[in-house]
C-alpha cells in the first residue's frame, strides 16, 4: 500500500512540474506583432467657421494653471466646450427634456446596442478561456458479459466481466509567443469599440428627438399661425360682403377674399397630417406606440446663444464616439497582426490524464489502481500552401484599411463640425433678416386695408399683401426651426449626447 502510495504522489509531482513548467513559459513568453501607438493626425489649430473666442479643453486648461491665476481685465472664466455639456443643459425644455429621458429609457435601439455590449463581454470571456488549461473529470462502468462457449470453455455457462473507472485529465496550449494574448486584446478592443457604438447611438437618439421635437413645434406653430390669418382674412371677407350688398365693391372682390379664406383653410388639415405623422415618429423613437406628444415652449424659444464655445480640433479624438469607435477597431486590427505573426512559430501543448481503474468496485479507490500519463508537444508548421503567410498580409491589410477608415472618420468629424458652425451662425443672419421682412410685410397689408378702406385701390392689393405676409411668416417660422436645428446638430457634430 505505501508502494502504492508513493507511486500516486510521483505521479502527481510529476504532472505538477509539468505545468509548472508550462506555465513558467507562459510567464517567460513575448506578444508577436507590434504595440498599438495612436497614429500622428494632423489637425488644425481651430475650426473652420468658429465665430467664437477659441478656447481650451478641460484637460488643457487643467495642464496651464498659470491662467487661472490672471486677474484684473485679462481673466477670462472659464467656458464648458458645448460637446462636453450634458443635454440636459443645452436642450432647457422640460417637455423635450422628459422626451429625451423616456428615449434613453425605452428606446429599441439603444436596448439593441446594449444587448451587442453584453454579447461582446461573453466573446471576451470565451477569449481569454482560450489562454488557461481545461481540466475535466470523468467516471465509466462498463459490465460485459460473454458466453462461456465464445472464451472456450466447455461449459456454456455465462461468464460476466465488470470494470469501473474514475479519470481527469489536463489540456493546455501555451501561450509563449502571445498568441491567445493578442486575440484577448483584439477581442477587448472591440468590446470598446461596441461601447462606443452604444454612445453614438446615445448621441444620435438625443439629436433625432430634439430634431423631430422641434419640427414638431414648428407645424404647430405653422398651424397656430394659419388659424390666426384665416381668422383674419374672415372677417376681411365679411367686410367685403357688406360694403358688396352695399354697392361699394363688386362680386369679384368678395371672390378673391373667398380665395384668401379657402386658402388658409386648406392648409389646415394638411398640417394637422404632417403632426400626427410628426408625434407618432416621436412615439416611435420614445419606444411607444403611436399617441399625442406633450409640448413645451415654442419653436421660437428654443435656446440660440450668440457665442458658442466649441474648444479645440483635438478634443474630437476624445468626445466624438464615431471616432473612438474608429480607434478601437484599428486596435484590434493591430492586435490581429500579432495573431497571424504568432502563426509562424511553433506551438506548444501539454497534455495529461490520469485516474482510477478495477473490475472490483470495492477496489476502484485504492491507489494501487492509479495510472497517469503526461505528454509535452511541439508542433511546428512547415508547409501549408502559403495559408499563414496569406493570412498575415490579410491582417496587414485589415490594418490599414482601418488606419485610413480612422482618419476619414476624423476628417469627417471635423467637415461636420465647420458645416454646423457656419450653418448655425448662417441660420441666425437669416432669422433676423426674415423678422424684419414679416414687419415689412405686415406694415404693407396695414396700409393696403387703408387704401381699400378708402377706395384709394382695389382688393387685389390687399389679397398680394396678405399673401406676401403669410408667406413671410410661414418663412420666418422655418428659419426658427433651422436655427434651433443648428443647434442640435453642432452639439451633435462636436461629440455631445452621451
Amino acid at each position: 500500500m505505501n508502494r502504492s502510495l508513493r507511486s500516486l504522489s510521483d505521479a502527481n509531482r510529476s504532472v505538477a512540474l509539468l505545468l509548472a513548467a508550462g506555465l513558467g513559459f507562459s510567464l517567460a513568453g513575448c506578444n508577436a506583432g507590434p504595440n498599438y501607438k495612436r497614429p500622428v493626425v494632423n489637425l488644425p489649430s481651430s475650426y473652420r467657421g468658429a465665430m467664437a473666442p477659441e478656447i481650451a479643453s478641460s484637460a488643457g486648461a487643467a495642464a496651464k494653471p498659470s491662467t487661472a491665476a490672471k486677474s484684473g481685465a485679462d481673466a477670462k472664466p472659464a467656458t464648458t466646450p458645448l460637446g462636453a455639456q450634458s443635454w440636459q443643459t443645452v436642450f432647457t425644455d422640460p417637455a423635450l427634456q422628459q422626451l429625451i429621458r423616456q428615449a434613453l429609457q425605452n428606446n429599441y435601439d439603444v436596448k439593441i446596442a446594449a444587448d451587442r455590449v453584453l454579447e461582446e463581454q461573453a466573446r471576451l470571456g470565451m477569449t481569454k478561456a482560450a489562454a488557461y488549461p481545461s481540466v475535466d473529470v470523468g467516471a465509466s462502468y462498463v459490465a460485459l458479459g460473454l458466453p462461456g462457449g465464445l472464451l472456450g470453455n466447455s461449459n456454456s455457462s455465462q461468464s460476466t466481466y465488470f470494470f469501473g473507472g474514475l479519470t481527469g485529465s489536463v489540456a493546455w496550449n501555451l501561450d509563449f509567443w502571445g498568441y491567445y494574448r493578442r486575440q484577448t486584446e483584439a477581442q477587448r478592443a472591440y468590446l470598446r469599440a461596441t461601447e462606443w457604438a452604444r454612445q453614438t447611438t446615445y448621441s444620435t437618439l438625443i439629436e433625432e428627438v430634439a430634431t423631430d421635437y422641434y419640427q414638431l413645434r414648428s407645424l404647430d406653430a405653422q398651424l397656430d399661425l394659419t388659424r390666426k390669418t384665416l381668422q383674419a382674412r374672415q372677417q376681411s371677407l365679411d367686410l367685403t360682403r357688406t360694403l358688396e350688398r352695399g354697392g361699394a365693391e363688386t362680386l369679384a372682390d368678395v371672390r378673391q377674399a373667398e380665395e384668401l379664406c379657402y386658402t388658409a383653410q386648406a392648409q389646415i388639415p394638411a398640417l394637422q397630417s404632417q403632426i400626427a405623422s410628426q408625434e407618432n415618429d416621436l412615439r416611435l423613437l420614445l419606444g411607444e406606440a403611436p399617441g399625442p406628444i406633450v409640448r413645451g415652449d415654442a419653436v421660437a424659444d428654443a435656446p440660440h446663444p450668440v457665442e458658442v464655445p466649441v474648444g479645440l480640433p483635438s478634443d474630437l479624438l476624445e468626445r466624438r464616439p464615431d471616432v473612438r469607435r474608429a480607434e478601437e477597431l484599428l486596435v484590434q486590427a493591430n492586435a490581429n497582426i500579432g495573431v497571424a505573426r504568432a502563426a509562424y512559430f511553433p506551438q506548444l501543448s501539454i497534455t495529461a490524464q490520469g485516474g482510477l481503474g478495477s473490475s472490483q468496485f470495492d477496489e476502484l479507490l485504492n491507489p494501487a489502481n492509479g495510472y497517469y500519463y503526461a505528454v509535452g508537444g511541439l508542433t511546428q508548421p512547415i508547409f501549408d500552401a502559403g495559408k499563414i503567410r496569406n493570412n498575415y498580409h490579410l491582417a496587414l491589410s485589415a490594418h490599414k484599411e482601418l488606419l485610413d477608415t480612422y482618419q476619414q472618420t476624423i476628417a469627417e468629424a471635423l467637415r461636420d463640425v465647420s458645416n454646423a458652425l457656419v450653418a448655425y451662425h448662417k441660420s441666425r443672419e437669416y432669422r433676423d433678416l426674415e423678422e424684419k421682412q414679416v414687419a415689412a410685410a405686415a406694415d404693407a397689408l396695414r396700409l393696403a386695408r387703408i387704401r381699400y378702406q378708402g377706395g384709394a385701390t382695389s382688393y387685389l392689393e390687399v389679397l398680394t399683401t396678405d399673401t406676401n405676409l403669410y408667406n413671410a411668416e410661414l418663412t420666418l417660422n422655418a428659419a426658427e426651426q433651422q436655427e434651433a436645428l443648428a443647434l442640435v446638430q453642432l452639439y451633435n457634430a462636436l461629440g455631445g449626447g452621451w
